[in-house]
């Protein structure tokens, strides 16, 4: 059975990484989509040439909040002359207030930038928040209208945020992250999304995922292991058993809901 993992970051397994190797053991197993988003100018060409490589490849250029400080003075247009040359979705974007010496105008300013973007040329844009959830909610409520498709990736907000969020049509991700037992927002926020709302992710390679729902993993030079695309399949059997339903109608459900959600961008693959 096929699986889109939702959310990726292949350019930050570093240079001595074997990425070919990544996407072919993820799609041997099933994994036949990865969605990778971009966080800086410094890796959207880097996404799109992936991109070019790997049929499984799907990629998302955005500026990252934890990025906007370091921004250049054409990123505006630089990202939208990509954007509108590339059938692609507009990612990561969003807010986070928990970086040291964050500034919360200057990541507004950007997030609305890619929010006008995305809508504009209707593209899927995914997003991150992180303890910015009340000024998330004051943005999307005030934008003259919102992109067609909005994800939040890894979803951290509680659970009380997911009826309000998903009333404006946005869709939840969840990574392995949720299996892990000390994460009970999550854990409870997962039971709220709506059936045709939900997406599941790996966001490697981060978020390495409890020892029982990975079979893969990648270590650095420097012992450091990160998180595997390959590791989804896993993960899905766990949300399932976590949701109480079959693997496989959690892998159908979730497969339609992806195709749905990123829409004509998954055709270019």
């Amino acid at each position: 059975m096929k699986m889109i993992d939702s959310h990726i970051h292949l350019q930050d397994f570093g240079p001595d990484v074997d990425i070919s190797a990544i996407v072919e053991q993820a799609d041997a197993l099933g994994v036949s989509y990865l969605v990778c988003n971009g966080t800086s100018e410094a890796d959207w060409s880097v996404i799109l040439d992936l991109a070019d490589q790997h049929r499984q490849v799907v990629p998302c250029l955005g500026l990252h909040p934890w990025f906007v400080v370091g921004r250049s003075a054409e990123w505006e247009s630089k990202l939208e002359e990509m954007i509108s040359t590339t059938n692609c979705g507009v990612g990561e974007i969003g807010l986070d207030r928990s970086i040291a010496d964050y500034d919360e105008d200057a990541q507004e300013y950007a997030f609305r930038v890619q929010l006008d973007i995305a809508r504009r040329y209707s593209r899927p844009a995914t997003l991150h928040c992180v303890r910015a959830w009340g000024l998330l909610l004051d943005v999307l409520k005030s934008e003259p209208a919102l992109p067609d498709n909005l994800l939040i990736h890894a979803y951290g907000g509680s659970v009380d945020l997911v009826k309000p969020l998903a009333a404006m049509g946005v869709y939840f991700s969840f990574s392995g992250k949720v299996l892990d037992r000390k994460y009970e927002r999550a854990r409870e926020a997962i039971w709220a999304v709506p059936p045709d709302r939900l997406l599941i992710e790996s966001d490697a390679p981060n978020m390495l995922p409890p020892e029982r729902f990975r079979t893969h993993k990648v270590t650095t030079p420097d012992g450091k292991d990160l998180n595997h695309p390959a590791n989804l399949p896993l993960v899905v059997a766990g949300i399932a058993d976590l949701l109480g339903e079959s693997r496989h109608a959690l892998i159908e459900r979730t497969w339609r809901n992806a195709r749905v959600f990123f829409g004509s961008v998954l055709g270019r693959s």
